[in-house]
């Protein structure tokens, strides 16, 4: 069993925010596998179905960012699931626009969202998809502007391209393991 969670923020005030990406790869997921939000609990909307022939459960924190550990650490217990088989997706300012990046642990880099996993869990050891929103454009915004900031109709077009592709990392490491995915779709 997988649990694949989508970090982001509820409300329809960040809909379409870069904070945001997580939601919407995992809303991607969601339509592609035919799974639906069909249940609020632990703090989170979940989705239960199948992908590739694993069970997943889909998840997307329903915390605000920075409390998201609060919502994953108590499904991944309910559910039984390690922490290896716990899919975190979220956005990344340090990768250019539409990049992808798989890494199966590591620090939260700064990440609030990821900070409070790394916590809640007691490990940095699961594996995490990292989705390129591009950087400020300048030295000095202000980076909680930047991550709540609306995308641009060229930054959309991009994205769409990546959340298809994100769809197909996900299914690619359920079925062949994190270094084939690496491999594969790590730009």
């Amino acid at each position: 069993m997988y649990i694949i969670a989508g970090l982001g923020n509820p409300g329809r005030k960040y809909a379409g925010t870069r904070h945001n990406i997580g939601f919407d790869a995992v809303d991607a997921i969601a339509s592609k596998n035919n799974i639906k939000f069909n249940k609020s609990k632990f703090k989170a909307d979940i989705g239960e179905g199948t992908i590739c022939g694993e069970k997943v459960i889909l998840v997307k924190p329903q915390t605000f960012m920075n409390l998201s550990g609060e919502s994953i650490r108590p499904i991944s217990d309910w559910y039984k699931v390690p922490c290896e088989n716990i899919i975190v997706i979220y956005d990344d300012i340090s990768l250019p626009l539409g990049t992808l990046r798989l890494r199966t642990k590591g620090s939260a880099g700064g990440h609030n969202g990821m900070k409070s996993i790394i916590y809640q869990l007691g490990t940095d050891v699961f594996p995490r998809m990292k989705i390129g929103v591009g950087a400020p454009p300048e030295i000095d915004y202000d980076l909680k502007d930047f991550v709540l900031g609306k995308f641009s109709k060229a930054e959309v077009e991009t994205l769409v391209k990546t959340v298809v592709k994100v769809t197909d990392a996900v299914e690619n490491l359920i079925t062949n393991g994190a270094e084939n995915t690496m491999s594969k779709f790590n730009g």
